[in-house]
């Protein structure tokens, strides 16, 4: 930042007015900044969950700095991180439990796709505890003793809550000013990132719009151009690419199948193709590979593509420019493939694997 010319201040700063930012120094000492607009972009915090002994327990923040590799890990949440760290965790050798609260991990995700991830954890050897709560955390010799909402106990070395994240708003004297936020405490803005107090400006985590690094920037870039390039520009947030690094990953752009079903008038097309990459058979593993496109049948433009497998979040950017640019399942049909490659089969899926009507019941091709 130090090279774009940004004067950096050690500090906490608070907002005392529509123009007016407020910095206590660490030896307590306080300055004051006026400015024509104030951009808010102070990210969130994990959540941690109001049970006994919570404070046994870390969080991402801390996950990467422990001390010693645990043995024994138990993370709670069903989200990006919960999956990423027990994949992490079980490919270093740890013992891994993973517990969330739904039937299946990825809320929000196509639900093939999290059953997909749910098979590919549990052959990975991760234990998983569905539609279970974590209800006490007790210090033993042993270690941290974690008992659950059925009544069951295990000891382990480290205990992750990976529970969501909350945006940073508590101590930036929002209320105070009259900037709006909604009961999670995040920032409300309009569809160009401005607050209620029109000086005032939010974007990221904060905003918990869609909490990704890459649209924090996408928002930031958008409001640089708003306010000092003399151009007004909202964010895109159709078509963006994401990832959950899991072992093997999981990679998404568009809408899901039950989003299409939901969003769209006419039928549906689902395209899907399962096979066992080159990597998995030359070392034996048994962890197919799954790629799925959905299609609006009457227009034939692809809606949603999804992937899990190796490469995928690789294989997925490209894939996310194509439906940027409104691409048909018949240009995805005419392109060329790379052979031998598994992003190939996103070009040569040709049978529909089912077809969901507009009353949302699938019909197979036969």
């Amino acid at each position: 930042m130090s090279n774009a010319s940004v004067k950096l201040l050690e500090g906490e700063g608070k907002i005392v007015g529509p123009n007016k930012v407020e910095v206590t120094q660490p030896d307590g000492t306080k300055l004051s900044y006026s400015a024509k607009h104030i951009l808010i972009a102070t990210g969130s915090r994990a959540h941690r969950p109001p049970i006994p002994g919570q404070e046994l327990a870390i969080t991402s923040d801390e996950a990467l700095s422990l001390d010693d590799l645990p043995k024994r890990a138990v993370v709670f949440g069903g989200g990006y991180i919960a999956v990423e760290f027990a994949s992490i965790w079980r490919g270093l050798g740890a013992t891994v439990d993973l517990f969330y609260r739904k039937e299946l991990p990825l809320r929000g995700f196509d639900d093939e796709m999290r059953a997909v991830v749910a098979r590919n954890l549990e052959g990975r050897g991760i234990k998983l505890h569905p539609q279970t709560n974590l209800m006490e955390l007790v210090k033993t010799d042993n270690g941290i003793k974690v008992i659950t909402d059925h009544g069951g106990e295990l000891i382990a070395d480290v205990v992750l809550f990976a529970t969501g994240r909350l945006p940073n708003t508590k101590r930036l004297n929002l209320e105070a000013v009259g900037v709006e936020i909604d009961k999670t405490g995040a920032v409300k803005v309009d569809e160009y990132s401005r607050t209620n107090i029109p000086s005032i400006w939010a974007v990221g985590d904060v905003t918990n719009r869609m909490n990704l690094t890459p649209v924090a920037l996408m928002e930031g870039t958008c409001f640089a151009t708003t306010v000092f390039g003399g151009e007004s520009s909202k964010p895109d947030y159709r078509n963006i690419p994401c990832a959950v690094f899991s072992i093997p990953p999981l990679s998404i752009v568009g809408l899901s199948e039950e989003e299409a079903i939901e969003q769209v008038n006419g039928d549906v097309l689902v395209f899907t193709s399962t096979f066992n990459p080159m990597k998995n058979t030359v070392s034996g593993r048994q962890e197919k590979t799954i790629m799925k496109l959905v299609v609006d049948a009457e227009t034939d433009k692809v809606l949603g593509a999804s992937m899990c497998g190796p490469d995928a979040p690789e294989i997925m950017q490209g894939i996310a420019v194509a439906l940027k640019c409104g691409a048909t399942k018949a240009q995805f049909d005419s392109t060329v493939g790379i052979h031998p490659s598994a992003a190939e089969e996103f070009v040569t899926m040709r049978s529909v694997s089912r077809r969901v009507t507009a009353r949302g019941k699938a019909k197979t091709n036969l």
